[in-house]
C-alpha cells in the first residue's frame, strides 16, 4: 500500500471505524487524533505470551501476598486506561508467533510466522523505529530476552528469519537505535559471533556507552546519549531465579530498572521518543508450563508498567499501549482451596531450574529432593518416576504435546497448586489491550493488530516518513 493510499485508508477505513466505535465524533478519521492532540512520546509494552489466566493469576497473587492489585488491573479498576481486545493472527496462521506479531505493529502488515517485517511477497517494509528516527525522535528497545529476539526485532529490523540474531544486531546499529537493553551477548561478542565481528567496539566507535553489568548501567553514564546494555549471554534469567541469587541481583538489572533508565535517557530528547518494553520470559515460562516462573515474570512486567505510568500519568504528551502478542499454554487456577494457589508464594526456583539439574540417569530421590527444594512440594516416588520417564523419552500422554519434560513437570506441580495448562504452545486468543494518553481513543473495542501501527504513526504525526513503496528483496 503506498503512502497516499494508506492515508486515504486511515481517513475512511478501519481507524475511522475504531474512533466511531469509541464514541469519538470524527471528521476525517485521523483528524480526530490531531484535534485531540498529537503525542510526543510512545511507550509500547508487551508481556510476551500472556494468556488471560496469566494476567489474573499475577493480580490474585499480589492481592493475596501483598494486599494490593497488579498495576495493570488497577489501571482498569480506576478507569485510567481504555480496554480492548485484539486479533493477533499472522498472514499464514491463525496462531501467530512473536516475530509476525511484533511486525504487525512494527510495519502495519500481517506477515508470515518466522519473518520480521518482510511480507509474503518478499517486500521489505520500513519498521516503526526507523520511521520515528527519520522524524527526529529517539528510539529504544528494552527486553528480558536477547535484545535481538523476535519481539524487539519487529520494531526495528528486516530479516527473512527471526533466528538471524547476528544480522539483527548489525541492523540495530545501522538504524541507530538509541537505547538497547537486554540479553544477547552471543550476538555481539567477537569470540562468539560466526563472523568474529566485534559489535561492542563498533557501538563504542559509533558513540554508544556499553554496559555489561547492572552497576555499569546504573553508574550514571547511561542516563544520556546512546546506550547498549547487554547483561547475559542469552536471555536474562527468570525473575524467580533472579530473586534467589545474590550474584544475579548484583549483576543483572530488572525490567523495571532498565525501563526507568531508558525513560530517563530518552525523555531528555526534545522531539520525543518511542520505545518498546518487553517482558519476554513470560512466554518462555508458559512454553515450559512453569507456574512460578510465569507469575513472577508477569509481576516483573507489571512493575515496569508502574514505572511507565509514573512517567506518563499527569502528562498529556505520552501514549502508552500495554498488551501481549499472543496467549501461550492458557494456564489457569482450577477449583481448589485457596491455600493451594497460595503455596506458589513458597517457590524458590523455577521448574526450569529443577529440570536443568536433572537428566535420564537422575535417581527418584534426586528428583524429589530438587523439586522439594525449589517448590516446597514433597512429590511422590510415582510422580518422580513419571518425570524420569519423560527424561528417558518413554512417557506417553494422551495428548502428544504433553510428553515433554517441561509438560510432565508442570502437571506434577499442578497436583499441589492446581494451576494446569492446555499445552506448551502459543494460542489463538484475542489478547488484552490497554491504552492511555493522546491517541488511545482510537484503540477502544475490538482491534486488528496491524491497526496499532497506523494509530501510532498518525498520533505522533510521523506518517510522512513511511516509505512510499516497499523494497523488494
Amino acid at each position: 500500500m503506498s503512502k497516499q493510499s494508506r492515508r486515504e485508508f486511515l481517513k475512511t477505513g478501519a481507524l475511522s471505524t475504531l474512533l466511531l466505535g469509541s464514541g469519538v465524533a470524527i471528521a476525517g478519521g485521523c483528524e480526530a487524533i490531531r484535534q485531540r492532540g498529537k503525542t510526543k512520546n510512545i511507550i509500547f509494552m508487551v508481556s510476551d505470551g500472556m494468556s488471560a489466566g496469566t494476567l489474573q493469576m499475577a493480580d490474585t497473587f499480589l492481592r493475596r501476598r501483598d494486599g494490593r492489585p497488579s498495576n495493570w488491573i488497577r489501571l482498569l479498576e480506576e478507569n485510567i486506561v481504555r480496554r480492548g481486545l485484539m486479533d493477533m493472527a499472522s498472514a499464514d496462521r491463525i496462531v501467530t508467533d512473536s516475530s509476525a506479531a511484533s511486525s504487525s505493529w512494527g510495519c502495519g502488515r500481517r506477515i508470515n510466522n518466522g519473518a520480521v517485517n518482510i511480507d509474503p511477497d518478499g517486500n521489505h517494509h520500513k519498521p516503526i523505529l526507523p520511521i520515528f528516527r527519520d522524524a527526529g525522535k529517539a528510539t529504544g528497545l528494552v527486553t528480558t530476552t536477547e535484545i535481538t529476539h523476535a519481539t524487539p526485532a519487529g520494531f526495528a529490523a528486516n530479516v527473512e528469519s527471526r533466528g538471524q540474531g547476528e544480522d539483527i544486531a548489525v541492523q540495530y546499529l545501522e538504524r541507530e537505535v538509541d537505547v538497547l537493553l537486554g540479553g544477547g551477548n552471543n550476538h555481539y561478542d567477537a569470540e562468539i559471533r560466526s563472523d568474529e565481528l566485534d559489535l561492542y567496539e563498533q557501538h563504542r566507535q559509533a558513540g554508544y556507552f556499553v554496559a555489561k553489568t547492572k552497576e555499569e548501567l546504573m553508574g550514571g553514564r547511561a542516563a544520556e546519549g546512546k546506550v547498549l546494555g547487554v547483561f547475559t549471554n542469552g536471555h536474562l534469567p527468570y525473575t524467580l531465579d533472579h530473586l534467589h541469587s545474590d550474584e544475579l541481583l548484583e549483576t543483572v538489572p530488572t525490567l523495571a530498572e532498565m525501563t526507568d533508565l531508558a525513560i530517563q535517557n530518552l525523555s531528555q530528547r526534545s522531539n520525543g521518543f518511542i520505545m518498546q518494553v518487553e517482558g519476554g520470559r513470560v512466554d518462555h515460562a508458559a512454553h515450559s508450563n512453569d507456574v512460578g516462573g510465569l507469575i513472577h515474570d508477569q509481576i516483573a512486567f507489571d512493575d515496569a508498567i508502574g514505572t511507565v505510568m509514573n512517567f506518563a500519568e499527569g502528562r498529556d504528551d505520552t501514549l502508552v499501549i500495554i498488551t501481549t502478542d499472543h496467549g501461550n499454554a492458557n494456564p489457569g487456577f482450577s477449583s481448589a482451596p485457596d491455600e493451594r494457589f497460595d503455596s506458589i508464594q513458597n517457590h524458590r526456583q523455577t521448574t526450569n531450574w529443577i529440570r536443568w539439574g536433572l537428566n535420564e540417569d537422575s535417581s527418584l530421590s534426586e528428583i524429589r529432593e530438587r523439586v522439594e527444594y525449589a517448590t516446597g512440594y514433597e512429590i511422590t516416588e510415582e510422580q518422580a518416576d513419571l518425570y524420569r520417564q519423560s527424561e528417558r523419552g518413554t512417557y506417553r500422554a494422551a495428548y502428544g504435546r504433553m510428553n515433554s519434560t517441561s509438560a510432565v513437570m508442570g502437571q506434577i506441580i499442578a497436583n499441589y497448586c492446581d494451576v494446569n495448562w492446555v499445552s506448551g504452545s502459543h494460542t489463538a486468543d484475542y489478547v488484552e489491550l490497554a491504552s492511555f494518553g493522546p491517541g488511545s481513543e482510537a484503540i477502544n473495542g475490538f482491534v486488528k493488530n496491524t491497526q496499532l501501527f497506523d494509530v501510532m504513526t498518525e498520533a505522533a504525526g510521523v506518517s510522512e516518513y513511511i516509505e512510499e513503496e516497499p523494497v523488494q528483496a
